[in-house]
């Protein structure tokens, strides 16, 4: 596994592309402008990158190659994916920690403030990744990452009880109730914090965001959108589903899925972790964007998993050609796609992926779409408060605009 275009630059080269790269925005140097012959810095020292299980082999082939064309070692660390965020944080200020490392977009703020990674630059290749890949990794207008897969929730359809993807809730509905199973449809909900990932399509679909947008296109902690009349539409709406039986708290994602297999419902809301064990039941499975219940797109978080580079890493140059030419090629970005089934972040690979499963494709246009989680530190302020609220509201546990109201100020003084 190689990528093609390192192998004809030889060794130092690939380095000579990461400096350029790294200088590529607001440099004056003539020669990284006329993309001459300049010299790469000398290829010394070595890398360190923390990687999960399910990632090492294919970052084993892409350091392999790196080391042969660049003489720099590249020492892999496996890590527990949910354990390298807090790891990161303590240990990269006592310069223990690794240059490189894996993890997940919403992660970034409390990397930022914690001050333990480091912008980078990747000039022309940016236009090589998709917009909702890159928008999640940015934070405050700087990147702060490689992305190489997306992850969405989508509709899972049984075709054989719904042979046509529905175009609003109202069809969704009345497709699954024509069906005659249990169930119209189903969500995986908490008894006391329901699911606002699950949910999010449908608030969306009020105009309800969480947080609003800076000038940047990154969100905004001061501006708290959640309280607005969209939400309390939405708050409304889950009051009724929760009253006619549609939204039930006791139905949680493993019984959801559960019936989904055993044919009790046409359709589930769900993410691609689901998907195995529909196909296993031999379900005719289609993946179709959820159908909105308000006025505007029912559009779900997208969480974009990649690379970032650390503050105390003394080999930037090297790491970010690491990052950029290797992890960055479409080689390594499908082989990445293929060990965990994720819509590739490179649109090249992107577009392969999607034209070789159906299935990879229908997740893949509904993520293209989707809205990335928020990366903001005050986001850890709001789910407890939304989630709780939800479950309150579906039990009909109160009146839903005032359950929704206190919510929001809950939120908002706990961010202040």
């Amino acid at each position: 596994m190689r990528p093609n275009t390192t192998r004809a630059r030889g060794a130092g080269a690939a380095l000579a592309a990461g400096a350029l790269l790294l200088t590529a925005c607001g440099s004056d140097d003539a020669t990284a402008e006329d993309g001459g012959d300049a010299e790469g810095p000398e290829a010394t020292g070595n890398l360190t990158v923390w990687v999960d299980a399910d990632r090492a082999d294919v970052l084993q082939d892409a350091a392999a190659d790196f080391t042969e064309d660049t003489g720099i070692d590249v020492e892999l660390v496996q890590q527990d994916f949910a354990d390298v965020r807090d790891q990161f944080v303590s240990q990269v200020p006592t310069g223990e920690g690794p240059d490189i490392a894996v993890g997940a977009h919403d992660w970034l703020g409390t990397l930022v403030t914690n001050g333990v990674v480091a912008p980078i630059e990747i000039g022309d290749k940016a236009e090589e990744f998709q917009d909702v890949a890159l928008e999640a990794w940015s934070y405050e207008g700087n990147l702060y990452g490689l992305p190489y897969s997306i992850e969405n929730i989508a509709l899972l359809r049984n075709a054989e009880l719904a042979p046509d993807a529905p175009e609003s809730y109202a069809e969704m509905v009345a497709i699954g109730e024509d069906a005659e199973v249990d169930y119209p449809y189903l969500v995986g909900l908490d008894p006391t914090e329901a699911d606002p990932y699950h949910l999010y399509p449908f608030q969306m679909s009020f105009d309800a965001p969480v947080f609003g947008t800076d000038s940047e296109g990154g969100y905004d902690a001061a501006d708290l959108r959640i309280g607005e009349e969209g939400g309390v539409d939405f708050a409304e709406w889950l009051a009724e589903q929760g009253s006619e039986g549609l939204l039930n708290t006791n139905i949680d994602g493993d019984l959801a899925r559960e019936n989904f297999v055993d044919g009790n419902t046409p359709f589930l809301i769900t993410g691609p972790w689901n998907v195995p064990a529909a196909l296993d039941a031999d379900i005719d499975l289609q993946v179709d964007p959820i159908p909105a219940a308000g006025d505007h797109a029912a559009q779900p978080f997208a969480g974009v998993q990649g690379f970032f580079l650390s503050a105390q890493s003394e080999n930037v140059v090297a790491a970010t050609t690491f990052l950029t030419e290797y992890i960055g090629s479409a080689e390594i970005q499908t082989a990445l796609y293929e060990v965990g089934g994720r819509a590739p972040a490179l649109t090249e690979s992107f577009d392969a992926a999607l034209a070789d499963d159906e299935i990879v494709a229908g997740f893949g246009e509904v993520g293209a779409e989707a809205v990335p989680m928020p990366n903001i530190p005050e986001m850890g302020a709001v789910w407890e408060f939304w989630g709780t609220t939800q479950a309150a509201i579906i039990e009909g546990d109160g009146d839903p605009a005032e359950l929704w109201e206190r919510m929001a100020d809950d939120i908002a003084g706990a961010i202040d």
